[in-house]
């Protein structure tokens, strides 16, 4: 990675280098966009859904995506099921033992937010995202295979916005509703509030 980061450098000081660092993000992303190995880490019943997700039915290979139980050979984390504070450390551990770039996915309501063991049992971890970096949510219990596709699409387009550089960022085209999108209520609150503003000057000025 320090190899990168110089390359990354290099580029913003060289004039006309943002023209050839824009075609190696693209290049660079395109290639890890399309060869995310998974490490299964499968802790409860939607580990069952994730070994379906692996049979030929359903085919992740023509995306790239090959489950392999070496950490040290993954890009992507799937957290699959109920995380207790015992079972934590060792999670951590081997989310450690992943080279960089990586990236989680929390699949399941469990891996979410605790799922309904939460409020029933202490020990039980309310999200995985209490102590590792999630980049895309599941939801469902369990959630299909096919939800598990879609979130390896929306993964590439997360990775598409990444680049060699720290100081450089594209914005996300999602599909779905991002955590930082104005809802739609507060939208339509905001359009009435300036009919109301504007509409004692509409009065004045035909008066």
């Amino acid at each position: 990675m320090a190899a990168i980061d110089e390359l990354a450098e290099f580029l913003e000081r060289t004039p006309g280098g943002g023209i050839l660092l824009t075609t190696v993000d693209a290049v660079m992303n395109w290639a890890r966009g399309k060869s995310l190995w998974t490490f299964p880490m499968g802790t409860a019943c939607c580990a069952m859904e994730f070994i379906a997700a692996s049979f030929s039915r359903f085919d992740f290979d023509r995306h790239g995506t090959i489950p392999r139980p070496d950490p040290r050979h993954c890009d992507v984390m799937v957290v699959a099921g109920t995380v207790t504070r015992k079972m934590m450390p060792a999670v951590k551990r081997i989310y450690d033992q992943m080279p960089e770039p990586k990236w989680v996915v929390a699949m399941g309501n469990c891996a979410v937010s605790g799922g309904i063991f939460y409020y029933d049992t202490y020990s039980v971890v309310r999200g995985v995202d209490e102590f590792l970096p999630v980049d895309v949510y599941i939801a469902g219990c369990p959630p299909r295979p096919e939800a598990l596709q879609d979130a390896i699409l929306q993964l590439r387009k997360k990775i598409a916005t990444e680049s060699i550089s720290k100081r450089r960022t594209r914005p996300l085209v999602s599909d779905l509703a991002l955590p930082t999108d104005p809802r739609k209520g507060d939208l339509l609150s905001a359009a009435d509030a300036d009919e109301e503003d504007e509409a004692p000057a509409t009065r004045s000025v035909s008066a």
